[in-house]
């Protein structure tokens, strides 16, 4: 493996499968078995996941709601979605805890960064939620957040594609993938693959993201020994 510490986002909208809202069991088993195969060559894992699938906090506000009252609402779906993940690796025999930013003792452990690396060390895969316990900070932002507090040695950003293009490729048949960019690069040209504040932290701190496509199976050992299987962002 050439990356012995991983940070893995996961949009909230892979866990839905085929549907179009909530949680696929299928789809949290083969995420399950996926990170399974990794943990099992020895690699640390600490899991972010977003709640797209549930409630977006900015959907919400777009609708009327209050900016604040509406991400505290998304942070808690991410608790949903760490809980059902966090069930399905315990399930293949795979050790997990999850970490919220905001206390709820009675469902998870509240998040604690030396806790944390205790986790990771013991060899735990680590599912944090709720964001960063704040509003106006999304998962993504939080993710990064996260990676540079357990010392990660990469961001993975698991999407439905096969990395970065120039332009959408689910609709446009000519677009170009990137095998390598630069923070600056995706700033400038607002190719969306995380928010800004995400970005610009990673820059700040020269961390590395990878983008992959999650779906295809073996990706994620694939994109964790190195293999040219998506788009690597570093400066």
């Amino acid at each position: 493996m050439k990356f012995g510490r991983i940070l893995l986002k996961v949009s909230g909208e892979v866990l839905t499968g085929e549907g179009s809202y909530g949680i696929s069991p299928e789809m949290v088993d083969f995420v399950a078995g996926e990170i399974r195969t990794v943990h099992g060559r020895g690699v640390q894992l600490g899991l972010v996941i977003g709640a797209g699938n549930i409630f977006r906090g900015v959907a919400g506000a777009a609708g009327g709601m209050d900016r604040a009252s509406a991400d505290n609402m998304g942070m808690l779906a991410t608790v949903i979605n760490a809980l059902a993940v966090q069930d399905a690796l315990e399930k293949k025999g795979v050790p997990a805890r999850v970490m919220s930013a905001i206390t709820m003792r009675n469902v998870c452990e509240p998040y604690v960064r030396r806790r944390a690396l205790e986790h990771l060390a013991a060899g735990r895969v680590v599912i944090f939620a709720a964001g960063t316990g704040n509003p106006y900070f999304t998962t993504d932002t939080a993710a990064v957040l996260r990676a540079l507090e357990i010392q990660a040695d990469v961001i993975m950003k698991a999407t439905r594609v096969d990395g970065v293009y120039d332009r959408d490729p689910e609709k446009d048949p000519r677009a170009v993938r990137f095998e390598e960019l630069s923070y600056t690069r995706v700033l400038q040209d607002e190719l969306r693959v995380m928010d800004a504040a995400g970005i610009s932290l990673a820059r700040d701190n020269d961390l590395p993201i990878f983008v992959f496509n999650m779906k295809v199976p073996g990706n994620i050992s694939r994109a964790a020994a190195g293999e040219d299987v998506g788009t690597l962002i570093t400066e």
